[in-house]
C-alpha cells in the first residue's frame, strides 16, 4: 500500500525508510514519551496537534511526496493462522512428532514428576521431561484432560525450557481427579494418573466472580469488594524494589492491583527491565517464537506473591507504552503469546484478565483483533476467570458477551466516578474505575490530584454502586513513581480508603446499590433498611430527612476524611434534622433500629 494523509503514523513508523522521513521532518519524535499517542494520528492531525509545533499543509505534503515511493503491508491473519489461534492443538496427538524424535520411543514413556493431593483452589501440576531440539515452543503440542466423575476439563501445556513441560491445573472440587494426556511428541501422550484434592486451605476463597449483577463474590460464597491499585510495572524493578512492593501492600487496604505482563516505556519509565520475555537473535531483535521461561516463573512468583497477601492481579495483557516492539508483534505471535500466557497462568486463582489497558492507543490494533484475543484467553482459561479491556479515550463495547465487568479510565477531567449509577444502567454489569486519576504532584492533570479528592471520587462511585481503584504520582528523586514502579506509599488517601473499605465491609451482603437521590446529593442501600448518604466536597451545617413513617432508624454521622464514626442519640422516625459539623467529605448512615424490644 501507498502511505496517503489517512495512514495512521503507526505504519509510517513501523517502515525503517518511512521513519527515517518522518525523523527527518519531525525529529522530535524520535524520543518523544508520547509516542503511543503519535502513532494513532494521521499526519494532517499530528501537524496542527501542538500549538507550539504547528505545521502547515504544506509540510504534510513535502512529507508524503518523500514517502510516495515507499510502499507497506498491512498484516491480515490467514485461515490458518486463524484457526491455529482458536485450536492450540491443531495436529492429531498420536501422529505428530518433533523433528528426531526417536521413532521407537514408547508412548507416554516421558518422565513424569506430579504430587499425589493438592488443595482446592491451588495450582496442580503435572511436569513431564520431553525433547528440547527444534523449537518445542512452536512444535511440540501438550494439553491434559482432567476428569471427576462425568465432568472433564481440557488443559493446555506449555514448554519451561530445559526440556521440561509443565501442565497447570487448578481443582475446585474435593475428591479424586483423574487426568490423561494428550501430545504431538510420543512419549508425552497418554500419560495416565489421579490426584486427591483436599479442602481449601485457611484464606483461599477460590476466584473472584461476577455476583448480583452488579459486584462480586469469591467462589465460596465469600463477598469480594474490590479495593483496587496500580502498579504497572512493579515485576520489572529488580528484587529489593519489589520485595519492597509487597512489604507496602501487606499494610494497605488494597486486594486488587493492576500491573503489567510486558515492561512499560513512558514518563518516569526510562530503566530496562532485568529479563526480557523474548529470547534474541543473533542480530539483537527478538525471536517472537521462542519466549524466555525465566521471565514467565519471575512473574508467575509475582502473582503467587500477591495471593499470599490476598491481592487479585488484575494482569494488563497488552499495552502501548512500549519501545521494545510487543505492541506491535505480528498477529500470529499476538496469538502464540496469549496462549502460552493463559497456559501458564490460567491455574492461579487471584488472576484477572485485562486484555489491554488503553486499547485505543495501540495503532497496530483493531475491533477485530481484540474479538479474537477475547476467544483465545476465554477459550483456553478453564476456569473462567474475570476478563476485561480497558479505555483511554472511546468506551470498548461492554455488553460484550465475553466482558465480565467493565474496566473504566474516566473521560472526562472533573466527572468520574459521579457517572457510575449511569454506566451500571448503561451496560448492566459491575462498574470498576480502574483509572479515576492519580494522588500525586506531577505535571500532568491525570497525575495530580489531592488525596482529598481520591478520597471523595472512592466514595461517590461507592454510594453510585461502583468501585473505584486508586494510584499515585508523585515526584521521586529516583523516579521510584507508585503507579508504576511501586515503591512506598506517599499520599494521605490510603489509609481514608480503607476507613471506606470498613463501612462497606459492614454495609449490606450484597453490596451497595445506588438508591433514589436527592438533587444535590447520592445515596445507597437497602430502602427502608439501610441508607448511606454522601455530601462530598458540599459542607452542610445539617440534613433535614423525612421518611417512611412507622419505621425508626439508628443514624450516625461520619467524617470520610477525619475516619470517624459519631453514633446520635437516640432513635429517629418519619421527618427529623441531623446536625452536622459544616465540614467537607461528610456521610451519614441510617440502619433500621430495632424496636421490638
Amino acid at each position: 500500500m501507498i502511505f496517503s494523509e489517512e495512514t495512521k503514523i503507526g505504519y509510517i513508523w513501523a517502515s525503517p525508510e518511512g521513519r527515517k522521513v518522518l525523523l527527518k521532518h519531525a525529529p522530535e519524535l524520535a524520543h518523544s514519551p508520547y509516542l503511543s499517542f503519535i502513532k494513532m494520528n494521521t499526519l494532517p492531525r499530528f501537524a496542527t496537534s501542538n500549538q507550539a509545533l504547528m505545521r502547515s499543509p504544506e509540510w504534510v505534503a513535502e512529507v508524503l511526496a518523500e514517502l510516495a515511493g515507499i510502499e507497506y503491508v498491512i498484516e491480515d491473519v490467514t485461515a490458518q493462522e486463524a484457526a491455529s489461534a482458536l485450536d492450540p492443538v491443531s495436529k492429531e496427538a498420536s501422529a505428530a512428532q518433533l523433528p528426531n524424535d526417536a521413532p521407537l520411543e514408547a508412548e507416554g514413556s516421558a518422565k513424569l514428576l506430579a504430587q499425589g493431593e493438592a488443595a482446592r483452589w491451588d495450582v496442580y501440576e503435572l511436569e513431564l521431561h520431553g525433547p528440547a531440539h527444534g523449537n518445542p515452543f512452536t512444535d511440540a503440542a501438550l494439553s491434559a484432560v482432567f476428569s471427576q466423575g462425568d465432568r472433564s476439563l481440557t488443559v493446555q501445556g506449555f514448554y519451561d525450557g530445559d526440556g521440561i513441560y509443565r501442565v497447570r491445573f487448578m481443582p475446585d472440587a474435593e475428591g479424586e481427579w483423574r487426568y490423561r494426556t494428550s501430545s504431538s511428541v510420543r512419549a508425552m501422550n497418554g500419560i495416565a494418573g489421579s490426584f486427591a484434592c483436599r479442602g481449601a486451605e485457611a484464606g483461599n476463597h477460590g476466584p473472584v466472580r461476577v455476583a448480583d449483577t452488579y459486584h462480586f463474590s469469591y467462589e465460596d460464597g465469600s463477598r469480594y469488594l474490590p479495593v483496587g491499585t496500580t502498579c504497572y510495572a512493579w515485576t520489572h524493578q529488580g528484587q529489593e524494589l519489589e520485595e519492597q512492593t509487597l512489604a507496602t501492600l501487606a499494610q494497605t487496604p488494597f486486594n486488587k492491583l493492576r500491573m503489567c505482563v510486558f515492561p512499560k516505556a513512558y514518563l518516569f519509565n526510562d530503566n530496562e527491565p532485568p529479563l526480557y520475555p523474548y529470547e534474541r537473535l543473533a542480530d539483537g531483535q527478538w525471536d517472537f517464537t521462542r519466549f524466555n521461561p525465566a521471565y514467565f516463573r519471575h512473574l508467575e512468583q509475582r502473582i503467587a506473591d500477591l495471593g499470599k497477601l490476598g491481592i487479585e492481579a488484575d494482569l494488563i495483557l497488552f499495552h502501548a507504552y512500549d519501545r521494545w516492539g510487543f505492541s506491535e508483534m505480528s498477529k500470529a505471535a499476538d496469538d502464540r503469546y496469549l496462549r502460552y500466557i493463559t497456559a501458564r497462568l490460567a491455574a492461579y486463582r487471584n488472576v484477572w484478565w485485562s486484555l489491554a489497558n488503553e486499547y485505543d492507543l495501540m495503532w497496530a490494533k483493531e475491533e477485530p483483533d481484540w474479538e479474537r484475543f477475547a476467544q483465545i484467553v476465554t477459550d483456553n482459561d478453564p476456569y473462567g476467570h474475570l476478563i476485561s479491556i480497558h479505555n483511554c479515550f472511546g468506551f470498548y463495547d461492554y455488553t460484550r458477551a465475553w466482558v465480565t465487568h467493565c474496566s473504566v479510565q474516566r473521560v472526562d477531567v472533573y466527572r468520574t466516578a459521579e457517572n457510575t449509577d449511569q454506566w451500571r444502567k448503561d451496560w448492566n454489569k459491575p462498574i470498576v474505575i480502574d483509572e479515576c486519576a492519580y494522588e500525586g504532584d506531577i505535571d500532568m492533570g491525570w497525575g495530580n490530584i489531592s488525596g482529598e479528592e481520591m478520597v471523595r471520587r472512592f466514595w461517590e462511585g461507592a454510594v453510585r454502586g461502583g468501585y473505584v481503584g486508586h494510584g499515585e504520582t508523585y515526584l521521586h528523586p529516583e523516579d521510584i513513581l507508585w503507579w508504576s514502579k511501586g515503591g512506598k506509599l506517599h499520599g494521605t488517601s490510603p489509609e481514608r480508603i480503607a476507613f471506606l473499605r470498613k463501612v462497606l465491609e459492614e454495609g449490606p451482603e450484597h453490596g451497595l446499590n445506588p438508591l433514589r437521590s436527592e438533587w444535590d446529593a447520592p445515596s445507597a442501600g437497602i430502602a427502608d433498611t439501610y441508607y448511606l448518604f454522601y455530601y462530598g466536597f458540599n459542607q452542610p451545617r445539617y440534613r433535614n430527612f423525612t421518611m417512611k413513617p412507622g419505621i425508626a432508624y439508628e443514624v450516625e454521622v461520619l467524617d470520610t476524611w477525619n475516619m470517624t464514626v459519631t453514633k446520635q442519640a437516640g432513635i429517629y422516625e418519619g421527618t427529623f434534622r441531623i446536625e452536622l459539623p459544616g465540614r467537607p467529605y461528610m456521610a451519614i448512615r441510617m440502619q433500621r433500629a430495632n424496636t421490638n424490644g
